[in-house]
């Protein structure tokens, strides 16, 4: 019997199925063990491609398939099915929440494109269910609660099922999710049930819609990888069949149909791993080392990091698959519009430019060197690269493009050097590894890379990582430290991943732990999210030669894919209020709604106040992203939010304040129930008296949404004044406005709730601090997050101490980010946001670069840390970079630039706000976020007066509040109020 010791890979692209056979022992030999290699092209039933694929391999190869050991398969598949939003592979879906008095306001698809989300997203209940983030019960589940879901989704005949729990990914326990589904699967025998836990980790919402959309295509999935088996089965091969993943690691075929989400990246993957490969032993002895991967195809150029451990670099919290946003793992790729078939043209000015556009698949038709009239980056390369067999050259010497070449050529350097100096994760020069089929069109030397290498057989690297790819055990979980230490912790959890990975299938022996991470959570006393990966190779003698069919072995033709042709969608008509939501609106031309100095806030308003909040939140407050999709909620459901001047307020009203108070890493799990208008409802009831408005507490962050959630005519009916206490976000509720110009109590009675039975009051306190610390001394015995209700404040001091016109600075700050995406200017997207908040007096870039370095730590219950950028460029003849560090107590401090010769420079500190954004979209960057490798902006923009013109604001919330008493506040500039959108757009008050 022949020894079973090669590989197939096979990676079926929307245009080509590419396939290779290797044998891993001879990877060190010139011909790196690969025996034969094919390209073909993909057909509509995938079985058909492969089946062309792998019979010309054997052919070419003479071999036994007895020798074959493994086959593994990538595919793109089933994210096009999602792309295209194709109604004949997208099952209806119901998904069950178990999350007890929970994730009330925001339902199942809410922020998914309306198509997408009415041809899958059709039925959703809330049941009991649901943990804390210590692992205790918010509530046990409910049997019959279970069943009756069961019988009404039977009902509607709809077969594929999500269940998802409340921190359930570290629910090891009672494993609510698996019982849940057992007691479900009794009553709906034939549901395709998808527990959330398997698919992603901590992130409620984005596990939900990663596991909707496996839900969704698991029918499809099952079918087609099935055809992948059949397709092998008919030449003979008795071997396992692996799927790849999105990490670079391989899935039996029949967990891949459980969870084929998994694979919807594994193309960029799979030849990132295969350039790894084809150069694994180039400079043998030497220390491993992250490559950058440069991959060009016939339309785009795909760059990503390829670390030391030999796996890409995985992009960071979340990543949108065709505008749903999810949050399993996913390489960290950047795509820009260079390839082969790029189209090359004369810009403004005579500047040659190419791309994004490109003839794609039609090249050998309508490029140059074809016979074609189109001018591509082919046609320029055989011009500039003599005995370059493609084409026909006599063509493009007639075309003239002569003297253009040195141009071209420099263009096409630049392009990829700035994608590649985007993705480095440091000043270090890098190697470079050049594949697929354009990459022809690349120079032999950049500026960055330490080396460019184009690894022979480079145009079928992704069969290739297919072939080589590894399994992997992945645990991520929120542990406590108080009894053993963070490394002892590390340790255990280490040996759990190395377990899960031998689970998975991998040899013990070859198991390492190739990735950890370890974030404290803020606000909670000796609790930290801890990331580990383990990977090894899989251990064939454990698994039988064969796996059993997906398919029923009756069916004669596993592979008959006809139920699932592409047909139109036929999903219903989006209603009004979606058709609102897709609308493209001309930002420059929009005009908000304002009545009577009342502003009513649209889908529009929303978005860019959203924007704003984050921004505002010098890198605290929390993602204002969950909260802007339950207000939208509450406006598409007929909600109306109204915003008023302060200006506006009657010296006798009381105006209301509430917020959310714990930490981010909560309530990104822990959607809000009712605790916020409960809190408040307790504290009026108590009180006697209705508030006539409402504020915000902090603009920053999700709660500068707080205030038009809890003012909105759904909830209180009372409308929301444009502006708040802190102008920013602060760690501690104490750091206020009111607070500075009031040394007694100022909110009091205050009230919070746990929405799960648990209300706490405070009606007396010698000071706003004992109040802080005596809620926060309550909060991890409360679930580590609550709504909360400071007692009421009148109109005449609302108007004395509020930090003005601060919904509508959110608003400019957001149209500012907007408008430059729309109009393809984000490079100055800092410069737009400085003339919002009051032009250069008011603002001024502090540094733009990227983050080389990231320490975090947790003290009394906040993450105190220091993010340091440097410069891309170089100053000075010994090329040095400047570089910035920003220390953070869950908001950044202060902003020092490090000098020549170790002293260091102060550029801004608190109250004035420094805000990291996004170079390549303007976003906000939290502190949470930050990450090596990020290309960031920092901003400085002055803080009110409210904070700056007495000694007392400037011990509250400068660099004193922070313990840095040995910094000297020094204002950036000059405070510009804000200007208010109901006084520019609805007109001065009469």
């Amino acid at each position: 019997m022949a020894t079973r010791n090669l590989r197939i890979g096979v990676d079926v692209g929307g245009t080509n199925t590419d396939g290779v056979i290797l044998d891993p022992a001879q990877s060190t030999s010139p011909s790196r063990g690969i025996i034969a290699w094919n390209k073909s092209s993909t057909t509509s039933n995938p079985s058909d491609g492969i089946n062309k694929c792998l019979t010309s391999m054997f052919k070419t190869s003479n071999l036994d398939p007895n020798s074959v050991a493994s086959v593994t398969v990538g595919t793109t598949h089933f994210i096009n099915a999602v792309i295209e939003q194709d109604s004949s592979r997208l099952a209806k879906v119901a998904v069950i929440r178990l999350c007890g008095p929970f994730a009330k306001g925001v339902p199942p698809c809410v922020d998914w494109p309306s198509k997408l989300r009415n041809l899958i997203c059709a039925y959703h209940a809330r049941i009991d269910g649901g943990l804390e983030v210590d692992g205790s019960l918010i509530s046990d589940i409910n049997e019959e609660q279970i069943k009756s879901q069961a019988e009404l989704i039977k009902a509607r005949e709809i077969n594929s099922v999500v269940i998802i729990g409340i921190f359930s990914p570290v629910d090891i326990h009672f494993q609510q999710e698996e019982r849940a589904a057992e007691i479900f699967r009794a009553v709906h025998h034939g549901a395709d049930i998808v527990l959330s836990k398997d698919v992603a980790n901590l992130g409620f919402l984005e596990r939900e819609n990663a596991a909707i959309l496996n839900a969704s295509i698991l029918p499809f999935a099952r079918k087609t990888i099935a055809s992948f088996q059949h397709a092998i089965e008919k030449l003979g091969l008795r071997c396992p069949v692996f799927i790849t993943q999105n990490d670079g690691t391989i899935l039996l075929a029949r967990e891949a149909a459980q969870l084929p989400i998994r694979t919807f990246s594994s193309g960029p993957t799979n030849s990132m791993r295969g350039a790894a490969f084809l150069t694994q032993h180039e400079g043998e002895g030497v220390k491993k080392e992250p490559m950058m991967v440069v991959d060009i195809g016939g339309t785009t150029t795909d760059v990503g990091l390829l670390l030391a451990s030999g796996f890409p670099r995985q992009a960071a919290a979340f990543s949108e698959i065709s505008g749903v946003r999810t949050n399993f793992s996913y390489p960290d790729v950047r795509s820009i519009g260079l390839g082969g078939g790029s189209i090359v043209r004369a810009g403004k000015e005579g500047k040659m430019s190419i791309g994004p556009d490109s003839v794609g698949y039609q090249l050998p038709e309508k490029g140059i060197a074809f016979g074609g009239d189109v001018v591509t980056a082919t046609d320029f390369t055989v011009l500039a690269t003599p005995g370059l067999d493609i084409g026909n050259r006599e063509l493009v010497e007639k075309a003239g493009l002569e003297d253009k070449v040195g141009e071209f050529r420099k263009l096409v350097k630049k392009m990829l050097e700035r994608a590649i100096d985007t993705m480095k994760t440091s000043a270090e020069d890098i190697p470079v590894l050049l594949v697929g089929g354009g990459a022809v069109i690349a120079p032999d030397e950049l500026n960055g890379a330490s080396r460019v290498v184009k690894p022979e057989w480079s145009g079928v690297a992704n069969a290739i990582g297919a072939a080589t790819a590894r399994v992997s055990g992945v645990i991520d979980t929120v542990e406590s430290t108080e009894v053993k230490s963070a490394v002892e912790v590390m340790k255990e959890i280490s040996e759990r991943a190395v377990m899960k990975a031998v689970g998975n299938g991998a040899r013990k022996d070859t198991v390492s732990v190739v990735e950890m991470d370890h974030l404290p959570l803020q606000y909670i006393a000796n609790k930290s999210r801890f990331i580990v990966k383990a990977v090894g190779d899989f251990d064939f003698s454990r698994e039988s030669l064969t796996e059993p069919p997906l398919t029923p072995s009756h069916q004669t033709e596993p592979d008959h894919m006809s139920e699932f042709s592409k047909k139109p969608s036929t999903s219903s008509s989006p209603n009004a209020s979606d058709s609102q939501l897709d609308l493209q609106i001309d930002i420059a031309a929009y005009t908000p709604e304002i009545h009577d100095r009342e502003w009513i806030i649209s889908y529009t308003d929303l978005d860019w106040i959203s924007c704003g909040c984050y921004i505002l939140g010098t890198g605290g407050g929390g993602s204002p992203y969950g909260h802007m999709l339950r207000l939208r909620e509450i406006m598409r459901e007929g909600g109306v939010v109204r915003v008023i001047s302060p200006d506006d307020l009657r010296d006798g009203d009381l105006v209301a304040c509430g917020g959310g108070k714990g930490s981010p890493t909560v309530s990104m799990e822990k959607l809000t129930g009712d605790e916020m208008m409960q809190a408040q409802l307790e504290l009026y009831k108590y009180m006697k008296v209705k508030p006539d408005a409402m504020i915000a507490l902090e603009i920053g962050g999700g709660n500068g949404l707080q205030g038009m959630i809890l003012g909105a005519s759904t909830n209180m009916n009372i409308p929301t004044v444009d502006g708040d206490w802190m102008g920013r976000a602060y760690p501690v509720a104490w750091q206020t406005t009111p607070v500075v110009f009031e040394e007694k109590p100022v909110f009091l009675p205050s009230t919070i709730c746990d929405g799960n039975g648990n209300v706490m009051f405070m009606t007396q306190a010698k000071s706003e601090l004992m109040v802080e610390r005596a809620f926060r001394a309550a909060l991890s015995q409360m679930g580590s997050h609550v709504g909360c209700a400071k007692g009421p404040i009148t109109g005449a001091n609302t108007k004395s101490w509020v930090v003005e016109h601060t919904i509508s600075l959110s608003w400019r700050i957001g149209r500012a980010v907007a408008l430059s995406r729309a109009q393809n200017q984000i490079d100055t997207v800092a410069e737009s946001i400085i003339k919002e908040v009051g032009g250069d007096e008011s603002a001024k870039v502090l540094f733009k670069g990227k983050i080389v370095g990231v320490e975090r730590t947790l003290r009394m219950g906040h993450v105190y840390g220091e993010v340091v950028v440097e410069s891309t460029e170089e100053i000075g003849k010994g090329g040095r970079k400047e570089r910035l560090k920003i220390p953070f107590k869950n908001e950044n401090i202060v902003a020092i630039r490090e000098e020549e010769g170790g002293s260091e420079t102060i550029l801004a500190s608190v109250p004035d706000l420094i805000c990291v954004i996004d170079a390549q979209n303007g976003e906000a960057i939290g502190t949470p976020e930050y990450r090596y490798g990020l290309l960031v902006i920092v901003l400085g923009i002055v803080a009110s007066e409210k904070w700056t013109s007495t000694p007392r604001g400037l011990e509250i919330g400068g660099p004193k509040g922070f313990g840095m008493d040995h910094i000297e506040y020094k204002p950036l500039g000059r405070f510009h109020k804000p200007r208010s959108v109901i006084d520019e757009y609805g007109g001065a008050r009469k």
